[in-house]
């Protein structure tokens, strides 16, 4: 926890940068724009669908059938569109992040935080491109795989969380070392890291949640991941020499 918690403090040092703030601005005004107006134009059809599925499934509960749930289930629907917005809109920011922000911010971090660290430059944009459509497929998987979880409102804020955490890391992760590290180097760190990586797309897809912070969440999230995962690959690379010279 240690180093997570020192990347995210060294991204939170990084985020007042006039190059983070204007990154931290457009994409999140299309991501806004985007799904504010989809939000806008089929709000009423949405609502309706999700409660008429709700309803479908207390219908098969012993008990709560002969109630009649439609207006509490049309307000849950409503309450519902309202969770999900949030990560789909940051997560839309993100990924619009992700292709026209990061080298900026991974040249940012590195020439400041970490100017001798070799280039080996082991991704590609061809591999960004599918490392995100991965991460959209999963994103794609794990909703449809939690669906039956859906129907008890507990579980209504923890789903989205726990999903955007997985896809956070999965996005982020590829082009943080894209530049500095070659393709081994990125397998053998994700799979040693995957821990910590799940962790902060957790603390990052709660901090979407937070108002005023969740502005700040897509690029407090790149810069995290790019000032961990580029200390775990000089701590790596330092452990390598000294083991070579011992």
């Amino acid at each position: 926890m240690t180093s997570i918690t020192r990347s995210i403090g060294f991204a939170l040092a990084n985020i007042l940068h006039p190059r983070m703030i204007w990154l931290m601005i457009w994409p999140l005004v299309i991501a806004l724009g985007l799904w504010g107006t989809l939000a806008i134009v089929f709000w009423a059809q949405i609502a309706l669908a999700i409660a008429e599925w709700m309803q479908s499934g207390l219908a098969r509960a012993p008990f709560i059938s002969q109630w009649d749930l439609t207006d509490a289930t049309l307000i849950a629907a409503k309450i519902l569109i309202l969770l999900m917005l949030v990560p789909l809109i940051q997560l839309t920011a993100l990924l619009i992040l992700s292709i026209f922000g990061m080298p900026s911010m991974v040249e940012h971090v590195a020439s400041r935080s970490y100017p001798r660290l070799e280039r080996r430059k082991g991704g590609s944009l061809a591999g960004s491109v599918w490392n995100s459509s991965v991460g959209l497929l999963g994103l794609a998987g794990l909703g449809l795989v939690s669906i039956p979880f859906w129907i008890f409102p507990p579980l209504w804020p923890l789903i989205p969380v726990a999903i955007l955490g997985w896809v956070n890391q999965r996005v982020l992760r590829y082009d943080a070392l894209a530049e500095h590290a070659s393709a081994e180097e990125m397998r053998r760190l994700f799979a040693a890291r995957w821990g910590g990586l799940y962790v902060m797309g957790l603390i990052l897809a709660l901090a979407a949640y937070i108002p005023l912070l969740g502005f700040f969440a897509p690029v407090l999230l790149g810069l995290s991941f790019i000032h961990y995962l580029l200390a775990a690959l000089e701590e790596r690379r330092s452990a390598s020499i000294e083991g070579e010279s011992s």
